[in-house]
């Protein structure tokens, strides 16, 4: 049929920043019969998630939400239960994401104060502590920022930004979005004096898409007793009442919960640091790629590189998207499509979720089929071999010793026959 897409032999490698490849535990543990969402033992599920959640976010004094919906209901939980109509807030745009939180705090009734930044570079730490210096009546109630900016491949330092609102001792509550980054790189929730993180459910979760996770500090919290926004079903004191005694105040999705999970298990196993250290490495090997190939990212210097999304720029005669196109419809690759002032620059390969070194390899094999097919005069193998030999260097060296087959058993054989031999004797 026209526009359907060709079969292929197995299955399609997805290397958009979301969603990303799910792991057959968690596939395995969502394939079950459907179950009572009001069970007496439901509790035994969903206490322990919450619980486990607040470690994936790096706190211990906040209170995890799951929410079925996406990460960007997570940003409109976070807004309208904590402000009223007209409070203002401060964030910054550098990108497709960081953009939407603005345009829906407005669209609900917020003042923005809007600082705009050059797409490739992340949040003016340094401006952002100007213009809180300078609040003097605190009329700014809330900083909002966007962890990784997934349209650009950017990443900011929220530890920074933390340490700014500190220092500055501004009582503004500090938003952070985190979907693109929690579970994947380090967050510290407390440590960084973050009062609102959302995140969402396909990304480093490794799960479909329509679970929202969020997690609200105790000021957070206590916040929503003033806030005015209108809300109904994104009201998190619905959830307070009921998640104490394990339940929800509407119909959850089980088999996520169930994924959910295996997921956290997953992580927890492999321990959130390591998990950290994989997704640098990864994407250390697909910055080396790119570099090998003559190209460059989007993010414009070595501090906004995002361990989950590289955003490569396309010569500019090459229209990026006809390397996502040929990417998909000839090697069965999803690639990232550039967004909004990106479109058709950029092509992104995301790095986050349930990867590996060979995994990586195929997408940079993939896309150096693809971007030679676009007219893109890379060397072959060029990027690919950079990341060979990264990876090759910074594998894991506590492997057991090899041993070839059959090594010992001449040693084994002559043993038997002088044993024999003595016994003969005898």
């Amino acid at each position: 049929m026209p526009g359907q897409k060709l079969a292929f032999p197995g299955r399609n490698y997805l290397f958009a920043p979301g969603p990303t490849h799910i792991p057959n535990e968690v596939m395995n543990a969502m394939v079950v019969p459907q179950e009572d969402h009001r069970a007496p033992d439901l509790p035994e599920l969903v206490l322990p998630l919450l619980k486990d959640l607040n470690k994936v976010f790096g706190t211990k004094k906040g209170q995890s939400f799951i929410f079925p919906a996406t990460g960007t209901a997570g940003w409109e939980i976070a807004l309208a239960n904590t402000l009223s109509p007209g409070d203002k807030i401060l964030t910054s745009r550098f990108g497709q994401f960081s953009h939407l939180w603005y345009d829906l705090a407005k669209r609900i009734g917020i003042e923005v104060e809007l600082v705009d930044v050059t797409w490739g570079q992340g949040v003016p730490v340094a401006e952002f502590k100007k213009i809180l210096r300078a609040d003097k009546e605190h009329k700014i109630k809330a900083v909002v920022a966007c962890h990784n900016e997934t349209a650009t491949g950017v990443m900011s330092d929220m530890g920074a930004l933390g340490k700014a609102i500190k220092d500055v001792k501004h009582p503004a509550l500090y938003m952070v979005d985190g979907v693109s980054s929690i579970a994947s790189v380090n967050f510290q929730m407390d440590e960084w004096g973050v009062d609102v993180a959302v995140s969402g459910s396909q990304k480093g979760f490794m799960l479909p898409a329509g679970m929202a996770l969020i997690c609200f500090s105790q000021k957070a919290l206590a916040a929503r007793k003033t806030a005015e926004c209108p809300r109904c079903f994104l009201d998190i004191q619905d959830h307070i009442n009921t998640n104490k005694d394990g339940f929800f105040p509407y119909t959850p999705s089980v088999p996520m919960l169930r994924g959910l999970r295996a997921a956290l298990d997953l992580l927890f196993d492999e321990g959130l640091e390591n998990v950290y250290a994989r997704h640098h490495r990864l994407a250390e090997g697909v910055r080396r790629a790119v570099k090998a190939w003559g190209l460059k990212p989007c993010a414009a210097a070595p501090k906004w590189y995002s361990d989950t999304v590289t955003a490569i720029l396309a010569p500019p005669s090459v229209n990026a998207a006809e390397v996502i196109h040929i990417a998909y419809h000839r090697y069965n690759i999803s690639l990232g499509a550039g967004l909004s002032q990106v479109a058709g620059k950029v092509f992104r390969i995301g790095h986050l979720g349930d990867n590996s070194d060979v995994r990586m390899m195929a997408a940079l094999g993939g896309v150096e089929m693809a971007m030679r097919d676009a007219g893109i005069r890379i060397k072959p193998g060029s990027g690919v071999g950079a990341a060979v030999e990264y990876y090759r260097s910074t594998a894991k060296k506590d492997i057991p010793a090899f041993k070839a087959p059959g090594a010992a058993a001449p040693k084994t054989r002559a043993k038997r026959k002088t044993a024999t031999r003595k016994k003969t004797a005898k």
